[in-house]
């Protein structure tokens, strides 16, 4: 089976090249960085105990760097929210920033593998990419990713995954989109969804 990376370079900036009408190659959009990140949810509140949270935190960073192949980055609250019993710089996810040959073998595994074993996948919906051209994939269960299937983590957790292109454009990010073989919903699926609702 032919690599993404490689298969980009080859067919797809050639043939996206002629499809947006540029004149340079350097203009065809390309995926600048993944951004792979888990929040803690409730399972990190204030009334857990301190050893209790160290080894949610010790989880969540052996998943993701199983996944992504890179040591996770903590994040913390910005503000704090008392509904949700969050203090300022309380710790309440992990993130990882892909680039490079680690973002394309990412892309590789998300598309082939983990996205096909999500439970009733249907297709991504459209409106997943926004209107600077971000694509945004929620994940319900980290199962989808076979890495993980080994490992007995207790619970399920989320998992959230930003693709940012190099140009901030909606329609020729759809193009990259595509020609990276993301499994977009087809127009009909997306207007019987919508009418049900």
């Amino acid at each position: 089976m032919e690599k993404i990376q490689q298969q980009f370079m080859t067919r797809a900036l050639p043939a996206l090249k002629q499809e947006l009408g540029v004149s340079n190659l350097y203009q065809v959009p390309r995926p600048a960085k993944i951004v792979v990140n888990i929040g803690f949810g409730r399972s990190v509140s204030g009334e857990d105990k301190k050893d209790q949270r160290n080894r949610v935190f010790e989880q969540v960073e052996k998943m993701l760097s199983l996944v992504t192949g890179q040591k996770p980055a903590r994040r913390q609250a910005k503000k704090s929210i008392a509904g949700f019993k969050i203090r300022q710089g309380d710790v309440i996810g992990m993130s990882v920033t892909l680039r490079g040959k680690r973002m394309f073998d990412f892309l590789d595994r998300l598309l082939n593998v983990a996205l096909p074993r999500v439970r009733d996948f249907r297709g991504l919906s459209e409106s997943c990419v926004d209107p600077r051209g971000v694509c945004t994939i929620g994940i319900k269960e980290h199962g989808a990713f076979p890495e993980l299937m080994t490992e007995d983590f207790g619970r399920s957790y989320g998992v959230g995954i930003t693709i940012v292109p190099t140009m901030r454009n909606r329609a020729s990010a759809l193009a990259l989109y595509r020609s990276l073989g993301f499994p977009f919903k087809k127009a009909e699926q997306e207007t019987k969804r919508k009418k049900r609702k």
